[in-house]
């Protein structure tokens, strides 16, 4: 059996989905399990909201392929004009899913209790990063004689990846004693904090590296792929409890709830570093790129084995996205339209 992975990649620097997902490309052509052409592949990944009516073509065409769903969010917990996007997202599980990813517990959790979410084969799998990039090879030491040196990333600018709590630390951080980088797209300009523009895997990897203490304040964050490529690189975290943070942190960080509590925080682990360093979590993308595929591969062996018949494109799946005009957001509501139409030829 051999999977392919349905996304519009870009070798720019991008958000988390992107770059998890090159990752998982580059580690199943590795394991000689990936098909580059979705019409030849048994199982086909389609990621979040994107390339959805896609999937509705590829169904029509080839009704035993598998559809492996890796869900993000909730989106509206992400992004204020997120609901509509959600709706979809429901909707497409429901219709023509064989298969669910999701990305932590807390994302599990949120799907299902705010918009139903499901299939009839689920399971959890977090991200992980190219670990040829990030890795504690090359890794500077720590020496408490200097200057602690803390960062944060993020590609997103909005304000929901902790930009408030960034602007506190700016702020309030006695720059005498530590220095702090941020690395990504930020809506505001920092005074104290040095900002270093989007970077590609590698640059980042190094920058990383050199560092000492990761700190993200990022909301309803269902994997934070910037947390694992920290964690990945050897640093101790300082993450705010939310999301799923805490599944990511474990015993390798911190966790904290208002911006007042870092510096205690960041004391802390200072005070026994090495045994926070020590139990950092292990992201392996070769074991994640492994899960994936056996999850595919059991649902693909079951339709084999007439224990499981894949989805099809009925009546149903027309009903369910003929929903999608009620949806309120012009951009959710523009995606149904098109998947809707799709659906609907008899």
């Amino acid at each position: 059996m051999k999977i392919n992975i349905f996304y519009s990649f870009t070798n720019q620097p991008w958000g988390g989905g992107n770059q998890f997902l090159k990752a998982l490309k580059k580690e199943l052509i590795r394991q000689g399990v990936y098909e580059e052409d979705p019409k030849k592949a048994e199982a086909v990944l389609f990621n979040s909201h994107h390339n959805l009516e896609s999937c509705v073509d590829l169904k029509q065409e080839f009704p035993e392929k598998i559809i492996i769903y890796r869900v993000d969010g909730p989106i509206s917990l992400l992004r204020s004009a997120g609901r509509g996007v959600d709706k979809i997202i429901k909707l497409f599980s429901k219709s023509l899913v064989d298969g669910i990813i999701f990305q932590s517990k807390w994302s599990k959790e949120q799907n299902k209790n705010l918009f139903d979410v499901g299939a009839k084969y689920e399971t959890l799998i977090y991200n992980a990063t190219d670990n040829s990039i990030f890795n504690m090879q090359e890794r500077a030491e720590f020496n408490p004689n200097r200057k602690i040196r803390l960062i944060s990333t993020s590609w997103s600018p909005n304000w929901r990846k902790g930009f408030g709590v960034y602007e506190f630390l700016d702020k309030n951080i006695d720059f005498s004693k530590y220095e702090m980088i941020f690395v990504g797209n930020a809506p505001l300009k920092f005074k104290n904090i040095k900002y270093i523009s989007p970077l590609s895997s590698e640059d980042l990897a190094t920058i990383l590296k050199q560092q000492d203490i990761y700190i993200t304040a990022s909301q309803n964050d269902p994997c934070s792929n910037s947390l694992i490529e920290a964690a990945s690189c050897g640093l101790p975290m300082i993450a705010l409890e939310d999301g799923g943070h805490p599944e990511l942190v474990g015993k390798g960080g911190e966790l904290f709830h208002n911006p007042e509590e870092i510096m205690d925080k960041i004391k802390k682990i200072l005070e026994n570093y090495n045994n926070y360093q020590n139990q950092i979590p292990v992201f392996s993308m070769q074991e994640a790129a492994q899960n994936y595929y056996r999850f595919a591969e059991k649902i693909w062996e079951d339709a084999q084995n007439k224990k499981y018949k894949p989805r099809r494109v009925t009546p149903y799946a027309r009903a369910n996205f003929y929903k999608m005009k009620i949806i309120t957001s012009k951009k959710a509501a523009s995606m149904a339209r098109v998947i809707r139409d799709k659906l609907w030829v008899h």
